[in-house]
């Protein structure tokens, strides 16, 4: 769905670019409702991962919304529902225990969610994920996601019902206005830079006890900062040099990292994307 605005209830409301992604609902009632309450705020793309049967149920439950639940794409897999997103939102019940569970650290409610959301460029594309209704997400899942999303809810039964839980959600973002100045760096990309962060972990010898922790802690950091693919690809340059002098101080063949370095700004587009001259030249070239 392309990001537009239209008029709702006689309100203008702006409609974000947002996918919404289910995963392994198990009652068909649900996905109904689900689709129900989408197209009441004008959303219209969901993905379903291994859903159940979609049988007379589902229809029955989507009412006049049996558009959104004909057009929806089913797949396989969370990483085939997400493609071609830049920003994935995954959605818990379940509070952190600790302030250091970066697997639900930072939860954003969803007015604050909104709030983050419309730091980013107009053209950013959402994903906003909900689990299964019996377990929800595992830790891997979870941690797969860039941002992390809860409704508070009392603590006297804190687990929402998966539809309402999608209408509270929907409900929110739906007046959420985009007004970033930059495009920031697409989820494959931003995958690929904290994968190279946790290799850089592993060449700093760092404590194989907390490496997963470091990972999942700045993975987070690093999904609020809305890091532009310029932004992205400088973290890079810099993760190479730091594996350059570790692999360097303990005697390991540095050639491949060096000729990474040598042409990590051979492409650089820090001009045509921040209309400023700039100096790169802050990397060391570390010649002997």
């Amino acid at each position: 769905m392309m990001t537009e605005n239209e008029e709702i209830g006689g309100i203008e409301k702006f409609i974000p670019n947002l996918r919404i992604v289910l995963v392994e609902p198990l009652y068909q009632g649900n996905v109904g409702s689900v689709c129900r309450i989408m197209k009441n705020f004008g959303f219209l793309e969901l993905y379903l991962v291994n859903p159940c049967p979609l049988e007379g149920e589902a229809r029955a439950m989507s009412s006049h919304a049996i558009d959104v639940l004909r057009n929806a794409k089913i797949c396989e897999s969370i990483e085939e529902a997400v493609a071609g997103c830049d920003v994935i939102i995954g959605t818990t019940g379940m509070r952190a225990q600790k302030g250091c569970d970066h697997i639900r650290t930072p939860a954003l409610t969803p007015g604050v969610l909104r709030e983050k959301m419309e730091e980013f460029h107009p053209d950013t594309k959402f994903a906003i994920l909900f689990g299964r209704e019996d377990i929800g997400f595992t830790n891997d899942e979870l941690s797969f996601c860039s941002m992390i999303a809860t409704i508070p809810s009392s603590h006297i039964y804190p687990v929402m019902n998966l539809s309402h839980a999608v209408g509270i959600m929907v409900y929110e973002l739906s007046g959420a206005n985009l007004t970033g100045k930059y495009k920031t760096v697409d989820f494959k990309e931003f995958n690929a830079m904290c994968a190279h962060f946790g290799d850089v972990l592993d060449d700093m010898d760092f404590d194989p006890l907390k490496k997963e922790k470091m990972a999942l802690m700045m993975k987070r950091i690093f999904a609020r900062a809305e890091l532009t693919p310029c932004e992205a690809k400088t973290l890079r340059g810099i993760f190479r040099n730091i594996q350059y002098h570790a692999k360097k101080s303990k005697g390991e063949d540095v050639g491949k990292y060096r000729r990474d370095i040598d042409n990590q700004f051979e492409n650089d587009d820090f001009e045509d994307e921040f209309d400023l001259e700039f100096d790169v030249d802050f990397v060391d070239k570390m010649t002997d």
